[in-house]
């Protein structure tokens, strides 16, 4: 008997089917093998963001939920896939700069900043006229390696079908059916796509496309993630990553010249002492974003056998270990979901029935 058929092997749908398949439960994960958008995130962990500074919700429990799942993860695999680095956030104004000093002596901030450095403390090849603060326990997701792993892993337990998915295979009477299988309940976590999913598509998402470039260089640049508005992921002493543009309109998984430029201008203002850079990859993702920022999860109001674990946006690193052992919970056992999260602040207002 099947109990999960699970749509879509992006990070949400593996580490949801890895969660179940722990408690003892039988698992299918039915995926194209595309690259999809899990792969090409830079899987950026932030508990701080925004001009504000503000604390990503519940981040005091999310992100120990997090470094519990991947040290797990690292155990089972014997490879590690979270790699926690510190990150300069680079200050633009005097007014990011009056909000730091303000987050610095609240209590509640202090286990994820550091101190303040003044314009006068000067990094070889950083431009930070305004300086910089510190931030902690930050990091990022190897998530290709990851889900590389975990994909064989599925493999091996007969839990993993490639193919390409139809809603139209799926039948509700008289009893729930994909093709040849009977499963319990079908959870959709198939990223920016659920927006045309048949069942769920009635939610607030917003799509957002992001390119990303990988360069080689031959600079010396401080082995810490960099934060000025874009971000900077040192991979190794000649390599980086950087990213994201943003794009609202073009909702596809072209790579663009106009987005090439922008990040490399970006970059050339912060870093303009990095020299001999060579282009290595180019990349386009649409991140599963929300009206309201948070996810998408839970039961589809009418048809109780289908349920959706999506739209963790540009936090899912952060967001998904937590929120796929409180879906495993309430799948299992019944456990009311965070009011925050559940799909069920939308029935009123966006559900037509």
């Amino acid at each position: 008997m099947l109990d999960f058929l699970i749509i879509g092997q992006g990070l949400a749908g593996s580490l949801l089917a890895w969660e179940l398949i722990q408690r003892g439960c039988k698992v299918l994960i039915i995926d194209n093998g595309q690259e999809n958008a899990s792969q090409v995130a830079a899987g950026l962990i932030n508990p701080i963001t925004g001009m504000r500074f503000v604390k990503s919700t519940d981040v005091a429990t999310q992100l120990p939920a997090a470094k519990a799942c991947y040290s797990r993860l690292a155990d089972f695999f014997q490879q590690t896939f979270f790699i926690e680095k510190p990150m300069l956030r680079l200050l633009h104004n005097d007014n990011e700069l009056s909000n730091a000093r303000k987050r610095l002596n609240n209590a509640d901030y202090q286990a994820y900043l550091g101190d303040i450095q003044s314009p006068g403390n000067i990094i070889d090849n950083l431009l930070t006229p305004f300086g910089f603060l510190e931030q902690k326990q930050t990091g990022y997701l190897s998530t290709r390696p990851l889900l590389s792993c975990l994909q064989a892993f599925f493999i091996a337990q007969d839990s993993y079908r490639q193919v390409d998915f139809d809603y139209r295979d799926i039948r509700l009477q008289p009893t729930l059916r994909w093709q040849d299988l009977a499963p319990k309940q079908i959870i959709f976590c198939e990223g920016y796509l659920a927006a045309k999913n048949p069942w769920f598509s009635y939610l607030p998402f917003q799509a957002v496309k992001g390119e990303i470039l990988t360069l080689g260089h031959l600079s010396e640049l401080p082995d810490k993630i960099l934060n000025y508005g874009n971000w900077l992921i040192p991979i190794n002493a000649g390599q980086i990553r950087v990213g994201a543009t943003f794009d609202r309109e073009n909702i596809d998984t072209r790579t663009t010249e106009q987005g090439k430029l922008s990040l490399l201008k970006a970059l050339n203002q912060v870093v303009p002492g990095l020299i001999h850079t060579t282009l290595i990859s180019q990349q386009a993702n649409i991140r599963p974003c929300t009206l309201d920022r948070q996810p998408f999860i839970g039961r589809h109001p009418t048809h109780k056998q289908l349920a959706i674990f999506n739209g963790f946006g540009a936090k899912g690193s952060l967001q998904i270990p937590y929120h796929s052992r409180h879906f495993a919970e309430a799948l299992l056992n019944g456990t009311p979901l965070p009011k925050s999260c559940t799909i069920e602040r939308h029935y009123e207002t966006h559900f037509t029935g």
